[in-house]
């Protein structure tokens, strides 16, 4: 019995180690998103540079869909081991290749219209490089948790089509993600529903109740048919974000005929949680989305 402690000791100690290395590597690896100093920018350290982080998927298992990454965290912080790392993990399992955003936040003094062009020039970064990356440029989306739930929604309400006169190659490429997938999203910025917290953070303590941001930035008034087809997953017991965020985007997804679109309301799940996989009943709903992507041939794949 000692013996098998011991060698179980050993394996975890080295897939620690293993882990532990592989990360470091990556954590070297963030792109910034401008070849200079990014719009806005007040400094020189690793908040003031938005970046992306990439997680191709293994070239046997890879089948040509891409997806941004947008952790959550009030836009004050980035959760990126939970909604992050193991995100793109979860994406390169089904073959889709990741690139987590470092987007900048309002607890470091950035507030909109910043974090909206970060994460609009993420999607154009990745779709501008689709060739060299061996995906679709057609097949790019947008994945976001809490408050990058609400910067994924604001990515697929206030894109465009790109500037083709631009000096900058990739402001030429669209913005717009192909689809979007929402986990107990802040949506609104209307007083009783917001999370009042993002809410401060991206408007800033001067622009709280700023009647047009409120608007602008409650992305269930911006839905239009354009919008891409959305997956959103959320909880009745959320108690930080209420579940009426997502009731009201799907809602708006639906009034304006964008019906490849799909709701999964789980009745307990606290705020947070992820892939949910230490719950036996919440770790199901990774399983819907993977459901929804093939369904819509996102994968380049239809269920059987």
């Amino acid at each position: 019995m000692v013996l098998i402690r011991t060698a179980l000791a050993l394996i975890f100690a080295t897939t620690l180690n293993i882990a532990t290395a592989i990360h470091c590597a990556q954590a070297d690896d963030w792109k910034p998103l401008w070849p200079t100093a990014a719009p806005f920018a007040t400094g020189e350290s690793e908040s003031d540079i938005p970046a992306l982080l990439a997680f191709p998927a293994a070239a046997d298992k890879a089948n040509g869909c891409g997806v941004v990454v947008c952790p959550g965290g009030g836009y004050g912080g980035l959760a990126m081991d939970h909604e992050g790392h193991q995100i793109a993990a979860w994406l390169n399992e089904r073959g889709i290749s990741a690139w987590i955003l470092r987007y900048r936040l309002g607890s470091k003094g950035y507030h909109h219209p910043v974090q909206k062009g970060d994460v609009l020039r993420a999607i154009r970064t990745v779709r501008s490089q689709a060739t060299e990356v061996n995906i679709d440029p057609g097949r790019i989306g947008v994945w976001g948790f809490s408050a990058g739930g609400h910067l994924a929604s604001t990515a697929a309400t206030h894109f465009d089509s790109g500037n083709p006169d631009d000096d900058d190659a990739v402001e030429r490429f669209s913005s717009r993600p192909d689809f979007a997938v929402l986990c107990y999203p802040v949506i609104t910025m209307e007083e009783q529903f917001t999370h009042k917290g993002s809410r401060r953070n991206l408007f800033g303590p001067d622009r709280y109740d700023d009647p047009e941001l409120i608007e602008l930035l409650s992305n269930e008034r911006q839905v239009t048919a354009s919008t891409p087809p959305t997956f959103i997953f959320h909880t009745t017991e959320d108690q930080a974000v209420p579940v009426e965020n997502a009731i009201r985007f799907f809602t708006a997804l639906r009034a304006n005929g964008v019906n490849k679109s799909e709701l999964h309301i789980y009745q307990n799940g606290r705020h947070g949680v992820g892939l949910a996989q230490s719950d036996s009943i919440l770790k199901s709903w990774p399983d819907r989305l993977n459901d929804w992507l093939n369904a819509n041939s996102f994968t380049g794949r239809k269920p059987q």
